[in-house]
Parts: structure tokens; sequence; C-alpha cells
């Protein structure tokens, strides 16, 4: 229970460079997922969208607009996070957009050349 509470809970520090560095990961991270994810559909359809919110939303809106919603909505809630200084989740969603996104879309269009 204590590790939980510690996850949701607010750093100790008011303000600090580790939680804006983590916050600028965050951003990064979603712009290529947006960037990949605009060039994936493009190569291969919107099949290759394995977020049924994503694909929801796509299939709702078109691709572009899609994508940039999504994108926004993730961006914004992020930013909410880092602005509540919980920090640890900001960081924790990077790596899960990094290792079940960024790097599968990487290894898929390295492989299509």
């Amino acid at each position: 229970m204590d590790r939980l509470y510690r996850l949701y809970t607010r750093w100790d520090r008011p303000k600090g460079r580790i939680g804006d560095i983590v916050v600028v990961a965050f951003l990064i991270v979603q712009g290529l997922d947006g960037a990949f994810t605009y060039l994936g559909l493009r190569m291969w359809g919107p099949g290759i969208e394995a977020n049924p919110l994503v694909s929801s939303v796509i299939s709702y809106a078109g691709v572009g607009p899609g994508i940039a919603g999504a994108k926004l909505v993730a961006v914004a809630l992020g930013i909410m996070l880092h602005l509540r200084r919980v920090h640890d989740v900001v960081a924790m969603l990077t790596l899960v957009y990094l290792t079940m996104a960024i790097i599968p879309w990487t290894a898929m269009f390295m492989m299509a050349r």
C-alpha cells in the first residue's frame, strides 16, 4: 500500500529540474508517437494501430485529426500531472510509451526497408 501511495503523491520539492526533464521527455515521446503513428498508418493502413481508443478516434475523425486529438489529450493530461508534481507517473508513462510504442514503431520501420 505504501508503494502505491508514493506513486500518486506529490514530490516533496516544490520545483525541480528532474520533474521538468521528465515532462519534456514525455512531450518528446508523445510527439514521436504521433509522428510514427501517422507514418505507420500511411504505410500500412488503419489496421496497424493497436490502441483501440486511438483507432476509434481515427476512424471517426480521420488520420490527421484523430492522431492530433489523441496526442493533445495525452499531452494535456501529462502536463496536468506535471503541474500537480506527480512526476513518478509521468516518468512511468514515458517509459511505457517508449517500450510499447516508440521501440515497436522503430523496429517496424527498420524492417520495412
